[in-house]
């Protein structure tokens, strides 16, 4: 039974906690959904309709931010003076998170290859980056250089020849110099000034000014996250992330001052974002929900974060860390943190996670910036069968075949027994007609 604490519960019975970790992962799929899905479905169809015209319109209407034609491009004087605009700690920072990014992704770089086996047969891989990439950036009131990195880098390194962004206005209509920046130096070509399900239209369909890509990346709001599951099929996606959320494992040898604050790091993203702790200590259960409340009397974000508590918020004591990780595994979370004596021991048992972190030295927060993994990961469940954006996101390969004569002759009867069996006479004779005189 959930003893009721006055923001984060804690749940003791098994079927309960299956229970609440199940309604926490299903938290997007409400009836609200169909409406929203309506609401962007209409602003895909006028975008792809009517281009610049219908981002300019839906600017105004969503963002309330009035722009001109020629505004919807950040100008190159815009960009120059990014620079002179952020602190030489926060270059240093972007700089270096960079670095630490792109050395990570390059060791994930998928090689092309051939093998070449007996009479002459030729076989292999050859994986090339798509020709453009789409960067979805959320702003408007926030800023997220990190998030940034996160999609340019990989892209660059993809050696992608067009890299686009897009991210909403913020105040006086101006990017956050902080975005501007990175983007810069993770290699983007172009930026735009839109949001929203029209950013992502545009960069699906194209419009006068913004180019059609290949493949769109990068986290949003829930119109964005469903536009990009529509647009899907035209042009590719990273995938459909949802509000964010943690899940730590820790046993008696966590700090509850420490684990408070990573909830807490995971609350404040999103009114919706879920922050999990499964413990075999009820006192350390008690003490951070003690903690959590203590961290959030003075906390910027308090009114957002408390309502991601209560509403997403909850601590479930087990009975061992084998429970831990099975209601893990069942729950997949985009962030795992395992705050026990042995990570490495406990790690075996994990099968299903986006991005993991090993020890009570690990916040999140260090993959969310610098660590190089990339900090965009599949959500809700997702991670049972999806992974972190990488390279390979913005490559595909093609498949590459190459028969002799002779190799072509040892195999033409099976083939003929094959195109006979499905009834496709000329994809025999394709065969017959190279090998027999």
């Amino acid at each position: 039974m959930a003893l009721r604490i006055t923001m984060l519960r804690i749940i003791t019975q098994w079927v309960e906690a299956q229970a609440e970790l199940r309604r926490i992962s299903d938290r997007t799929h409400d009836d609200a959904m169909t409406h929203k899905e309506a609401t962007v479905r209409e602003v895909l169809q006028t975008v792809r309709r009517q281009g610049d015209k219908a981002l300019l319109h839906y600017t105004e209407e969503f963002d309330q931010k009035i722009l001109t034609l020629d505004e919807l491009r950040v100008s190159g004087s815009e960009l120059d003076a990014a620079y002179q605009q952020v602190s030489k700690e926060l270059l240093d920072a972007i700089q270096f998170a960079r670095q630490q990014i792109e050395a990570f992704h390059r060791q994930r770089t998928p090689k092309s290859w051939v093998q070449f086996g007996e009479d002459d047969v030729v076989l292999g891989k050859r994986f090339t980056p798509v020709d453009r990439a789409g960067l979805y950036i959320p702003g408007g009131k926030a800023s997220y250089p990190s998030t940034v990195l996160m999609n340019a880098v990989p892209a660059q390194v993809a050696k992608v020849p067009r890299i686009v962004m897009v991210t909403p206005p913020g105040p006086d209509s101006k990017v956050n110099p902080a975005v501007l920046v990175a983007a810069q130096e993770a290699g983007v070509h172009e930026i735009y000034r839109v949001g929203g399900a029209q950013a992502v239209a545009a960069l699906a369909y194209g419009t006068e000014t913004i180019p059609k890509v290949d493949v769109i990346t990068g986290p949003g709001n829930i119109y964005v996250t469903l536009a990009k599951k529509l647009v899907y099929g035209t042009v590719g996606i990273d995938s459909l992330a949802g509000p964010s959320e943690v899940l730590i494992i820790a046993d008696s040898t966590a700090n509850p001052v420490h684990i408070a604050a990573d909830l807490l790091a995971q609350a404040e993203h999103d009114t919706m974002a879920a922050a999990i702790l499964l413990t075999t200590d009820s006192a350390l259960a008690r003490q951070v929900v003690a903690e959590v409340e203590r961290q959030l009397v003075n906390h910027p974000r308090r009114t957002l974060t408390e309502k991601a508590i209560a509403h997403y918020g909850v601590v479930v004591v087990v009975d061992s860390l084998e429970a831990a990780a099975e209601l893990s595994n069942e729950f997949a979370p985009e962030h795992l943190e395992l705050e026990v004596a042995e990570p490495w021991d406990l790690l075996e048992k994990i099968r299903h996670a986006g991005a993991i972190f090993l020890g009570c030295s690990t916040p999140e927060a260090v993959g969310d910036y610098l660590a190089g993994p990339n900090h965009t990961l599949p959500t809700s469940g997702a991670a049972r069968y999806a992974s972190a954006l990488g390279v390979e996101t913005f490559m595909k390969h093609s498949s590459l075949i190459q028969y002799s004569p002779t190799a072509l002759q040892k195999v033409a009867g099976l083939i003929q027994v094959l195109t006979d069996a499905e009834g496709l006479p000329s994809h025999g004779d394709s065969v017959r007609l190279r090998t027999q005189p």
